[in-house]
Order: structure tokens, then sequence, then C-alpha cells
């Protein structure tokens, strides 16, 4: 057993080495398992594992991966778990119940890291090719000067109202799913989370009787984002919080998550050209970073719109539907959605990925049912 174990590891350095030579995985099953794979297979988290075998639950690291759970498992301290504390009497019920994963959900990324685990692979950049004009900035120096801060009740994150505008979202890239770079008008203001939602923001709503408990609750640091969550947890949360706050709160739309992250650039990331220490919090970006987790939101420098940590710390939901490539996206900053969708868009990469990855346009997918130790979330807020 333990033969063929050693020889299904060799497979894993295999794939590895495949990624990391700078080959982009393409767009077919076993090229997204084996770039899954090469994201999960150092983790200490059983979840991690867990969620590679609801992907691919006869996959070629299947018993690799079910060896390393019960490791894990039997490693593992005896620790009480506390009952759940009781919602209150008026707390507002989830609104709708969560859908089945699908089928068979796809496995996450392309060239980068899978969201949960180890340090993710490099992937190699082309200069782009004939990109658009550059546009002038979305906003004015006065208007971001004048952007402010809402805090609807006490449990409710800080966001920040932004004002409509017109940026160039995606580029031009070597990378297929940013292609065509086009431009985007935001036809609405609207506002969006200063920092992403924290593990305490999260617990508020589950003592609220909102949101599911998660299973590293009891060890969270407070002001740390909150992971390990799908897309219908964080769905969960803003349903939840819309009815505590009476505002309409929701996941942003990609165009408004991009449009937010650019901070009114257009240049690769929103601080320039090339990266800057302490920008974001990704591996090899600069101090604080840990291979544990993320820091603690606003560690690391606010862009042009005051948001924090857009770029690395988890990666984050967003309402669209996913697509392979913006051929076809609305232009005018709405969800770009389908009906019965199950595979989701996640953007801005995670503290275990590296600079490759903190790129303004860098995206990915996720099944919207699956649970990921890279994955958070910010909210939004429609301003009226």
């Amino acid at each position: 057993m333990w033969r063929n174990l050693l020889i299904i590891g060799m497979l894993g350095v295999c794939a590895s080495a495949q990624v990391q030579g700078g080959i982009l995985p393409k767009d077919s099953a076993e090229q997204y398992e084996l770039t899954f794979w090469d994201s999960v297979k150092d983790s200490e988290h059983a979840s991690d594992y867990e969620a590679y075998l609801k992907a691919y639950p006869n996959g070629r690291f299947a018993a690799l991966a079910r060896a390393r759970i019960e490791r894990l498992r039997a490693a593992a301290p005896k620790v009480e778990v506390p009952a759940p504390r009781p919602a209150p009497a008026a707390a507002p019920a989830p609104e709708r119940a969560r859908p089945a994963p699908a089928a068979a959900p796809p496995a996450p990324e392309r060239a980068r890291p899978a969201p949960v685990a180890p340090a993710a692979p490099e992937r190699a950049r082309a200069a782009p090719s004939a990109p658009p004009a550059p546009p002038a900035p979305a906003v004015a120096a006065s208007a971001v000067a004048a952007l402010t801060e809402i805090k609807d009740c006490p449990a409710c994150p800080v966001v920040i109202g932004l004002p409509r505008g017109e940026f160039v979202m995606g580029s031009n890239t070597d990378d297929p799913t940013e292609r065509p770079a086009h431009r985007v008008s935001i036809a609405q203001p609207f506002a969006i989370g200063k920092y992403e939602v924290t593990n305490e923001q999260w617990a508020a709503c589950v003592d609220g009787g909102g949101c599911p408990r998660l299973s590293g609750d009891a060890n969270a640091v407070k002001n740390a984002p909150v992971r390990d969550l799908s897309w219908d947890d964080a769905r969960q949360y803003v349903q939840w919080l819309s009815k505590t706050s009476g505002k309409s709160y929701r996941l942003p739309t990609e165009a408004e998550w991009e449009y937010a992250v650019r901070g009114g650039t257009s240049t690769r990331y929103w601080w320039g050209g090339q990266m800057r220490t302490g920008h974001a919090n990704c591996k090899a970006c600069g101090e604080p970073w840990t291979a544990d987790g993320p820091v603690s939101v606003g560690s690391f420098a606010a862009n042009p719109y005051g948001l924090y940590d857009m770029n690395g710390s988890v990666w984050e939901w967003v309402s669209d539907c996913w697509h392979n490539s913006f051929k076809g996206a609305p232009e005018d900053g709405r969800s770009w959605d389908e009906a019965n969708c199950r595979v989701r868009v996640i953007r801005g990469g995670s503290w275990r990925d590296g600079v490759d990855y903190m790129l303004s346009s860098t995206r990915f997918k996720y099944d919207a049912s699956v649970r990921h130790s890279q994955n958070g979330f910010r909210v939004a807020r429609d301003v009226k």
C-alpha cells in the first residue's frame, strides 16, 4: 500500500514540476485536476483534501488524499467542541437553503494555485498584446478624497461609497480568461467593503442564526479575514446582513470588484507596473506574512479608493457565473449570471500565491457549494 502511495506522490511531484515550469494548464479536466492537486498537496488541513475528493472522487491522487486525511485526523488533538449558542428570539433565519453541490464540481485553477493550501505555482505572463489605450482615471483626485465610509449597524462591515465611472476591464495577456480587455461603464454608484469580512463579523452572523458555524471558529483571529467559505456561505451572510441592517447588501459583481481594485488606475497592479513590498499579502510580497494564514485585515497599504487587501489575503467571491473569457460580457457593470449556475468567479489571489496572482485582472473559478481554505469575500451594498 505505501509503495502505491509513494508512486502516487511521485506523480504529484511531476505534476507540480509541469505547472511550475511555466506551462499553463489547458482548459481540460486532466490539467485542472493536476493544478488542483498541486495547490493542496502540502496542506495540513484535512478539508483541503476533502475538497479535492469532492471534485475528483476517482482522481489519480484520490488514494493519497484519503491517506493524508486519515493521518491528519489521527494527529489532531482531541478538543471538546462547545455547543453552538442559541440564536436570539428575533434572529433572522437563513433566507434559503443551500443548493446541493454540483454533480461534478470543476477543479480550481489554471496556472494560479487552487485556493487552499500550500504555496501556489508561479505563472508566466507575456507582455500585453496591443492593449486598448489606457483610460483616464475613473474618478478625479478630488472625488477620491470625497469618498465616504458607511457603517449601517454595530456588526456591519465598513463600506466605502464609490461613484459611477468607466474603466477597461481584463487584459490582453497570455491568459485567455482575461480577454478581451473591454471598456465597462459602472452606471450606478455603489459601496464595497473597506476590508474583507472578518472572523468576528462572521461570528455575529452565526450568533444571529444566519450563518453556519465553521470548523476553525474556535481558534480564529477575530480581525483576520474569514475563510474556508463557499459561495453559498457568502450569500447567506449578505442575506442576513440585509435583514439585520435594513439595507440592500450583496456580493459585488465581477466588474464592480475590478473597478474597485483598480482604484482609477490602468496599470498591472493598482500601485504600478511592478510589485512593491507592503502592498499585498502574498508569498514573496513582503512583511507581514506567514504561511499559516492571512494576517489581520488592514495590515497592508490601501488602494486609491481606501480599500484594503484586495490583492492577496484571501480569494474573494463575486456574484458572477464563470465564463471562460470576457467575450459577450456585459458592458454596464451588472452581474453576468445564468440560470442554475454552479461555478462562480473568485478574484484577487491569496496569501499562498505569488506576485503574478496579485494583478488587478487576475480571476478564477470555483464550485459554488465547495468550501476552500483560501476563499473569503467582501460585501457590496446598493447606494440610492
